[in-house]
């Protein structure tokens, strides 16, 4: 005769399992801007529903920036001490402009210290978003790029406080990425690694779309 299984006891059925896939990632960002930035990255995260993300009110210099996203980055550390770690695939990142800001690089330096990415853009975050759509390799002030992107985004003003429709731009992200990406190789290649113009913020858009992918069955 078969065997029974024993009263109480759990038999598994590995046909019933699903895929395996990565939970769901959470992606926490101080951003230095108060529109624009934000604007952007809800927008990214309407694309990627497997993704969390929260764009922290935290808008000032990049120093300021760094120092929230460094103490964020501290206290998760300590919360995963005190409990079984759902959150360490988490990210805590920076967002901010070269510009003309005072100790920029020692902000950096701190972001880095904790464990921080640092999504930088010289001049300004404007660079990433003209990027969306074509080419941009000739060094600009901040107003350069406002007016660029105002030329080729005619929803954008930035005097009235305007953001671009940050849904559709976000259909070209990949071409974003990959002129962002070999932008930031010329500025290498010309020992200026972030010179004007550069950005990194495709990697934080190339860490969340492929969070998004892992997490998705």
């Amino acid at each position: 005769m078969p065997r029974r299984a024993k009263a109480g006891r759990r038999v598994s059925n590995l046909k019933r399992r699903g895929p395996n896939r990565e939970p769901k990632r959470r992606f926490t960002l101080f951003c230095e801007g108060a529109k624009t930035e934000p604007a952007y990255f809800t927008a990214i995260g309407r694309a990627c529903p497997d993704t969390l993300i929260a764009v922290k009110d935290s808008v000032g210099v990049p120093m300021t920036v760094a120092e929230q996203a460094a103490a964020e980055a501290e206290s998760r550390k300590r919360g995963r001490k005190r409990r079984e770690s759902f959150e360490e695939g988490d990210q805590v990142w920076a967002v901010f402009d070269r510009d003309q800001h005072p100790r920029f690089n020692d902000a950096v330096a701190l972001c880095k210290q904790h464990g921080v990415g640092v999504a930088r853009s010289n001049p300004c975050f404007e660079l990433w978003l003209i990027l969306h759509e074509r080419d941009h390799d000739k060094p600009c002030t901040r107003q350069d790029a406002q007016r660029e992107l105002e030329c080729l985004r005619s929803e954008y003003d930035k005097r009235r406080a305007k953001t671009p429709d940050c849904a559709d731009m976000i259909r070209r992200v990949e071409e974003a990425e990959e002129r962002a990406e070999a932008q930031l190789r010329r500025r290498k290649e010309e020992g200026d690694p972030h010179g004007n113009p550069s950005t990194t913020v495709f990697r934080l858009t190339r860490a969340i779309r492929s969070a998004d992918k892992n997490a998705r069955p």
